[in-house]
């Protein structure tokens, strides 16, 4: 179990590891055939190295490079052709304001309409003496744990710390709270501190949870959000650290089904079913919990296809699992998003800032930044896979 950690933390930025930039410019142009000489890029990549410690990828290069850490996480599924995926370039954006709005227009462009649109943002890297912004969130969506003097929880299970944490940085709940209220974003830069923003409740598209067979389902007041964006975890690539690179892709229903909604300690709703089912809760050997599973995942499978809204099932994302671990090639340097422990610590429990630095009041967000690259063309995406 995770514990909270003490004292503040302040970021140090080594050098990019050459080695690790070499293979990937190797392998982005092994599989770019066109690219131009390796060489000449190596040499490039060399000089910038030595000369500030780090280097900058190319539009192709970093989505190419998002591409791959999201196929080789496994996230990725096989009916998703990786090299579609949208990679949003805003390594320019550095502010925490700037990077919450540009996270709200993520959701929105991901949102879709209910076709899910698998996306990838990506802001400032880490480079020597200037560190790049990070999320504090898991996902850019997460609902808040109340915990009553009694020690009920209402709401999800696994943030009421870091519900408490907001709380004391300045977020106030609703006079009535609700089992499915938005927490704020959590951005952190190394020039401002941890800051807070609302979601806007026009991003945050919800979709009401009904059973195909069950009439009092509906009467649970169920819901969820309808798009993904983990938020926590670092894009690395060649060497070059993105510690926010906020990515989506679509739900899988037994991630709302099985581990958020049924799951102790998330929202803990299988016994509430089962009782409802009229099942022999007096012992596990009954399978109770099992059976209302099933069912609460039968109603977010039911409930999102009837609002014509992107979701996939385990069974299906097992076989995609697979064939990927089949796929996969090891490899420490190979792009990847990766969580660390001070990243899932934030997470779940809200601080020490990363950078030291007294947190800010809530804030409402306006417009985007609009500082926006996409980066869609089958150039910035082509090339076989390493």
């Amino acid at each position: 179990m995770l514990t909270p950690a003490v004292g503040p933390q302040r970021v140090s930025v080594p050098p990019v590891d050459l080695a690790a930039a070499e293979e990937f410019v190797r392998m982005f142009h092994e599989a770019h055939p066109d690219a131009g000489p390796v060489e000449a890029r190596l040499a490039q990549v060399r000089a910038e190295i030595a000369g500030t410690g780090t280097y900058w990828h190319t539009r192709e290069e970093l989505a190419y490079g998002a591409r791959v850490a999201l196929r080789d996480s496994g996230w990725c599924t096989n009916v998703l052709p990786w090299r579609r995926l949208t990679i949003r370039d805003l390594r320019g954006v550095r502010d925490a304001r700037a990077v919450a709005s540009e996270c709200v227009e993520h959701l929105r462009i991901a949102g879709g309409g209910g076709q899910i649109r698998p996306l990838v943002t990506v802001f400032a890297p880490d480079v020597p003496g200037a560190p790049g912004p990070c999320v504090w969130n898991e996902q850019l969506i997460c609902y808040a744990g109340y915990r009553d003097g009694s020690g009920r929880v209402l709401g999800d299970g696994r943030y009421v710390a870091l519900t408490e944490t907001v709380r004391r940085l300045g977020w106030q709940p609703l006079a009535q709270p609700t089992a499915f209220d938005v927490l704020p974003l959590v951005v952190e830069t190394a020039h401002e501190g941890p800051r807070l923003f609302r979601v806007p409740g026009d991003v945050v598209r919800q979709v009401p949870l009904t059973h195909p067979e069950l009439p009092w389902f509906a009467r649970l007041g169920l819901r969820w959000h309808t798009v993904p964006v983990v938020s926590h975890m670092k894009l690395v690539i060649g060497g070059v650290t993105y510690p926010a690179a906020p990515f989506n892709r679509w739900f899988v229903g037994s991630e709302i089904g099985s581990r958020s909604l049924a799951d102790e300690a998330a929202y803990g709703l299988a016994r509430e079913v089962a009782e409802r089912l009229g099942l022999d809760t007096s012992t596990e050997r009954t399978l109770w919990r099992d059976r209302a599973t099933v069912e609460i995942n039968r109603a977010v499978l039911h409930s999102f296809d009837a609002a014509q809204v992107t979701i996939t099932d385990h069974y299906a994302e097992a076989m995609h699992r697979l064939a990927w671990l089949r796929s996969r090639r090891p490899g420490l340097r190979r792009p990847a998003f990766r969580l660390d422990p001070q990243s899932a610590q934030r997470s779940r429990f809200g601080g020490p800032p990363r950078f030291g630095v007294p947190p800010q009041r809530p804030e409402e967000l306006t417009e985007p930044s609009g500082r926006l690259v996409l980066l869609t063309s089958r150039r910035a995406g082509a090339g076989r896979a390493s």
